[in-house]
């Protein structure tokens, strides 16, 4: 009988040195507040490791309990286990430093607003510059942003071409959709990944060329502005114009209740960079979402906007108020 030939099994398998890596099997996150924090669930959703920067270990746990909620709601509504919930935390990591995004290939600034609205320009170019310091070549830098121009944001770094904008539309609750912003030095090569990111996270996307404002933004502010003159004539309340919008022309929610979800705090410096810019008084601020600014009535946040809210962000409805 031939003697039997036995060879090692790790003969027939790929070594850790011949794997390839999947491109966006990690990515990460600066910030993670309102906007950052959904990036981070949607990802993590998707199967794709993530690892977001906060500034302290308080803010890092605040954002746990942010996503913890978002799944929470997701268990209540839409069917997620438990389980689930747990595996989708598991591939979630939060880091104080940049260092944690080495292994990224993929990292996306979405830092916080402050109180006046604003995002500094200056602070965001000195996150890209650190984020050149601690990652390859080829992975890809990104701005969760509108009002923004990424060439400018990418205008100082070394490896320019692999540099874009991701705009995220979040005015309306599982909003599903982005705006893709090619810089003047944004590759096709990076362009294509991102195109492949959306997908992989299930999301439609529209290209928009580098632009103040892009294209969502520019149309709901005239909407918003417009809803403010009609308001401030009298022709009807608050309400009733939310009605028309979302009965009439068959949105999920009324303009109002989008602006106050978005902070009216961000809204006003938004359509005053976009006044500056294009100079369209179809832009200028309405003087009521001026009153509200300097009242601090920014909206859900603050608890009073265009409408009232508890503690927990939900609307106080009047009894008059339509269901």
């Amino acid at each position: 009988m031939a003697e039997m030939i036995k060879e090692p099994i790790e003969s027939y398998g790929l070594s850790s040195k011949d794997r390839k890596k999947t491109l966006f099997s990690r990515i990460g996150i600066v910030g993670c507040g309102k906007e950052g924090s959904k990036i981070a669930t949607v990802a993590a959703t998707a199967g794709i490791e993530v690892v977001f920067l906060e500034i302290s270990d308080e803010r890092i746990k605040r954002a746990f309990n942010k996503i913890g909620a978002e799944l929470d709601h997701r268990i209540a509504t839409w069917g997620l286990t438990e389980s689930e919930k747990k595996t989708i935390l598991g591939r979630i990591t939060g880091t104080l430093t940049f260092s944690a995004f080495k292994d990224c290939d993929f990292v996306i600034e979405a830092v916080r607003y402050d109180e006046n609205g604003e995002r500094s320009l200056n602070h965001r170019k000195e996150i890209f510059r650190n984020l050149e310091e601690v990652l390859k070549k080829d992975a890809i830098i990104a701005t969760n942003a509108s009002s923004v121009v990424i060439t400018e944001l990418a205008s100082e770094l070394q490896h320019k071409d692999r540099c874009v904008c991701l705009h995220f539309v979040m005015m309306q609750p599982q909003s599903r959709v982005m705006e893709i912003v090619r810089g003047l030095y944004t590759s096709d090569t990076c362009y294509n990944k991102v195109c492949q990111f959306a997908k992989l996270i299930s999301y439609d996307f529209v290209t928009v060329e580098d632009s103040a404002g892009l294209v969502c933004n520019r149309l709901f502010f005239i909407l918003l502005n417009e809803a403010c003159a009609i308001l401030q004539e009298g022709l009807t309340t608050t309400i009733e114009i939310d009605s028309i919008i979302k009965f009439g022309l068959g949105q999920r929610q009324g303009v109002f209740c989008i602006a106050d979800q978005m902070g009216i705090e961000k809204i006003v410096p938004q359509m005053e960079d976009l006044y500056k810019e294009f100079g369209s008084l179809k832009y200028k601020p309405s003087p009521l979402l001026l009153r509200l600014n300097r009242a601090k009535h920014w909206g859900v946040r603050t608890g009073v906007g265009f409408y009232a809210y508890d503690e927990e962000g939900n609307r106080i409805k009047k009894e008059n108020d339509k269901k």
